[in-house]
């Protein structure tokens, strides 16, 4: 049995922008990236298939050039990504120079191990040529033997750039620290997702400060396609084994991507090719295979013959048979080359097939920015394709099973990942404080009746994909790096929130949770790790950005399901009405407000529509039988902001309060002060 959890649909305008070229060649997000080629620290987050490799080359070119460096080395995390970087002829599109990669320099192409490409790596230092390919690996040792300072002078660009971490024992982290240390290079850092599955911090804070930001979102890139005008994001919960109930998930008429489980993974069978058989049996009659592709080639029932491309495989011979095949660049328009991809551990990065309309994967993945990956798979704009899903298939928890634990586990981070990438598709947030000087911002709509000087105004930018939202009592940022991460890094505060086990089990399964126990005290916690340098109240600015953008996504999509079958609301402006009429529907948008909505409410509703009773009682079990006491460090939190509250009400909270959170912050200040007393009796 399969049970679907309704998907979140995203609904775009298709106006074409952001596939236009201007006079040198150059997208919407090219463009954006070039205007800020001259900074020597450059990030640019931008999503899978929106242009990153071409704006590198632009800005490599310029740097070479116009800037007076003497080389670029740009590193990608694996040699199948190389060939993003292969010749280009820019000036054939009106740009005023080519990109040309002398086939000895790109090492992804080369053979041999890394020890051969590593010499390589010298011999180009050395020469007066110009640009170099490699992978992460092959820089990483070629750092370790030539040393920081055999990089002066150049740039460096790092393309898929959430590989890297902050953490010691990230090798590539670390010699990049010691290159923005040195400050003797240019660095060029792009990703499509600025985060990792392992919620690790990416950049130190002090380096990550050094690095100017361009920022091109989902929404811009999907607003901006020529075609596909709608993304659906479904989450489905099956029992028994996923093989069995696959073609109530998997359509055999779409392009699909199916992505089938590691044989570790719970939801695997451990006979991985078993599976892809069992598969390829439910969807028809196999007819052979392709002597030129490797298809497998299977009729349906309605008499079409599905061209199903296995990476499964084992057998070398066959799969690059099959890989090759699929890289073909004279079949890359050509829509009937292939109907379905079965993969396992590949097709993901950098795989480009531009038809694909469905990526299904079946097994929760450990790492969210993998999920951003795969959904990136089927985000290509294609003639003729109008909608695109992503699907993630998980086991139901299941009470009898030793593994209850992992299940739940699996659930929750399905969970954090939907919450994750409906925040990464939604427009930006622009928030500011409602003041007596307020006033609508040029180029904003605010909707039916225009802007309103006596309520708080939500604002909406159909050009630039922005909301501009006024809300009571918002604390501004006011250091420039507060700023920075206000406007440019919310998603990855929300995505630290969002990760947090105990955060999300709270969330979802403590019937006696205050919200603001998470919305202030975790979420404050969260934005205190991170950015330590940050002065309180600037920390304090961050975290009521990073809850409002949470909240107010969760509210409008919480309105948008409810109005699922009124056409007028689920169209392209969906989320945005949803956000204004949660505005217009309070009586004062004040953070206070914000606070007090739980961000994982909208999310258990869905859960409990769509897993089974037993299940849900099953995971509430498990998760109700570790539930902690307060900790010393959540009582200091909620003691200053019980200081913070006698200074605005002119009294300490009261413990016999009908108000929850006023009676949490009691609780924290009654906690510290048994914890004094027992220390001054020893």
């Amino acid at each position: 049995m399969t049970q679907q959890v309704p998907s979140v649909s995203v609904n775009y305008a298709a106006n074409g922008s952001s596939t236009k070229s201007n006079e040198l060649g150059m997208r919407e997000m090219q463009e954006g990236a070039y205007e800020k080629r001259g900074e020597q620290y450059l990030l640019i987050k931008s999503p899978p298939a929106s242009g990153k490799s071409r704006a590198l080359m632009f800005i490599a070119l310029d740097k070479l050039h116009n800037q007076g460096l003497r080389q670029a080395i740009v590193v990608v995390p694996e040699k199948s990504i190389g060939s993003s970087f292969n010749d280009e002829p820019l000036s054939k599109y009106g740009f005023w120079a080519d990109w040309t990669v002398q086939p000895r320099w790109n090492l992804c192409n080369a053979p041999g191990g890394d020890d051969g490409k590593v010499g390589a790596v010298g011999k180009f230092l050395a020469s007066d040529d110009k640009i170099l390919v490699c992978t992460h690996a092959t820089f990483r040792f070629a750092v370790d033997k030539f040393g920081i300072e055999a990089f002066d002078d150049r740039l460096i660009a790092v393309d898929e750039f959430h590989h890297v971490s902050a953490n010691p024992d990230n090798k590539l982290g670390t010699h990049l620290g010691a290159l923005v240390a040195r400050d003797k290079v240019h660095l060029v850092a792009m990703t499509g997702s600025y985060f990792r599955g392992d919620a690790e911090a990416v950049l130190s804070p002090e380096d990550e400060a050094k690095f100017d930001t361009f920022t091109y979102t989902y929404y811009q890139q999907l607003n901006g396609y020529k075609y596909l005008k709608t993304l659906d994001i479904g989450y489905f919960f099956y029992s028994g084994s996923y093989a069995d109930d696959i073609l109530k998930v998997l359509d055999p008429t779409e392009k699909t991507i199916l992505h089938i489980p590691n044989v570790n993974s719970r939801e695997s069978t451990k006979d991985k090719h078993r599976e892809v058989e069992h598969i390829i049996d439910a969807l028809g009659d196999w007819q052979g295979a392709d002597p030129i592709t490797g298809f497998q080639l299977v009729k349906t029932p309605d008499e079409r013959v599905l061209r199903i491309a296995d990476l499964v495989d084992d057998e070398p011979s066959k799969r690059d048979k099959v890989s090759a095949a699929l890289k073909d660049s004279t079949q890359k328009n050509n829509r009937d080359h292939v109907d379905i991809i079965i993969a396992l551990g590949m097709a993901k990065e950098g795989f480009d097939w531009i038809w694909c309309e469905h990526a299904l994967t079946v097994g929760y993945r450990a790492s969210l920015t993998e999920i951003v990956q795969i959904i990136g798979r089927a985000t290509r704009d294609a003639e003729g394709k109008t909608r695109a899903r992503f699907t993630n298939l998980i086991a139901e928890p299941d009470a009898a099973a030793e593994a209850v634990t992992e299940a739940v586990n699996d659930t929750l981070k399905a969970i954090a990942a939907s919450l994750l990438m409906e925040q990464v598709l939604a427009p930006r947030f622009n928030f500011t404080p409602k003041t007596v000087k307020s006033g609508p911002v040029e180029g904003f709509d605010y909707g039916e009746g225009g802007y309103d000087p006596n309520k708080e105004n939500v604002g909406f930018s159909e050009a630039s994909g922005q909301f501009q939202i006024e809300i009571k009592g918002l604390v501004e940022p006011k250091s420039k790096e507060a700023k920075r991460i206000c406007q440019e890094d919310l998603n990855e505060v929300i995505t630290a929130f969002v990760q947090d086990k105990t955060t999300i089990e709270r969330g979802l399964f403590d019937e006696e949770l205050v919200p603001e126990e998470l919305t202030q005290v975790r979420m404050g916690k969260i934005v205190g790790a991170r950015f330590p340098e940050l002065d309180a109240e600037d920390q304090e600015a961050v975290r009521q950005h990073a809850v409002a953008a949470l909240n107010l996504t969760q509210k409008a999509k919480e309105i948008a399901l409810s109005n699922r079958d009124d056409t007028e609301t689920t169209g392209n402006t969906a989320l945005i009405d949803g956000v204004r009429k949660f505005a217009m529907d309070v009586r004062e948008l004040d953070i206070d407000l914000i606070d007090r909505i739980n961000p994982f409410g909208e999310a258990y509703s869905i859960l409990a529509k769509t897993m089974s009773e037993e299940s849900l009682r099953q995971v509430q079990a498990v998760i109700s039988a570790k539930k902690v006491q307060l900790s010393p460090d959540e009582a200091r939190d909620l003691a200053k902001r019980a200081v913070k509250f006698k200074q605005e009400r002119g009294r300490l909270p009261s413990i016999t309060s009908p108000d929850p959170w006023e009676k949490k912050m009691a609780e924290g200040v009654a906690y510290l002060a048994r914890m004094k007393l027992e220390a001054a009796n020893g």
